[in-house]
């Protein structure tokens, strides 16, 4: 039996009606994710598993670290398959995380892979996982078509280029891909070094002078 079965979470008649008779079907409308606007107007393909889930998954990050893992390991030089063997070291230990599920989740879901993923298994499971990113379904717009993705909200600064988002909509891709608004620089109001450079690039995306915030 699979470590999380199709009925993971799913413990009434209700919610098993629900999701199998309605919601799984349906398809995503992602109002906020963490997916990239470049990958996406670029219909980026993944060289291995660790670019596509350690590149950039700070939560990831943060369960290394507290697993005593060398940041060479996770952010630094290491290779991807030395990267991916740390993660697989790390995992065994987040049992009770969301994170442990959804790893596992990914893995049957995306790649056919019912196994948990422990240094045992590291090796398999990343074969397996390049083999499938390697197939031709597996590119950005690959999955989002795949997957019957609607609409997806990337989370933006207000300061980037729009040049993403223009290409990809006079792309052929159906999937409708809207930028959103995610302004957290402006928190930055007691570390001036950080905020005045990105003032100053939000003044030039804009084409106004930002003195005041009412600005």
């Amino acid at each position: 039996m699979a470590y999380l079965d199709e009925n993971f979470l799913l413990h009434s008649p209700m919610a098993l009606r629900l999701f199998h008779e309605v919601a799984k079907d349906q398809p995503i409308i992602d109002y906020h994710c963490h997916l990239s606007p470049r990958e996406i107007a670029t219909n980026h393909r993944w060289a291995n598993i660790s670019e596509i889930w350690l590149g950039g998954d700070h939560y990831k990050w943060r369960l290394l670290r507290a697993n005593g893992i060398d940041e060479d390991l996770i952010t630094g030089d290491s290779t991807p398959r030395e990267k991916f063997q740390a993660w697989a070291e790390t995992v065994p230990y987040t049992l009770r995380n969301p994170i442990h599920h959804w790893t596992h989740i990914e893995l049957q879901r995306y790649f056919g892979i019912n196994k948990l993923l422990t240094p045992a298994t590291a090796d398999e499971i990343w074969e397996k996982t390049n083999a499938r990113l390697a197939e031709p379904d597996f590119s950005t717009h690959g999955l989002l078509k795949k997957f019957d993705v609607r609409v997806v909200g990337t989370t933006d600064d207000p300061a980037d280029p729009l040049d993403d988002p223009h290409s990809i909509a006079a792309s052929d891709l159906k999937t409708l891909v809207v930028p959103t608004f995610r302004p957290d620089k402006a928190m930055l109001v007691d570390r001036p070094d950080l905020l005045n450079p990105w003032l100053d690039k939000l003044e030039g995306a804009s084409d106004t002078s930002i003195v005041h915030l009412s600005d």
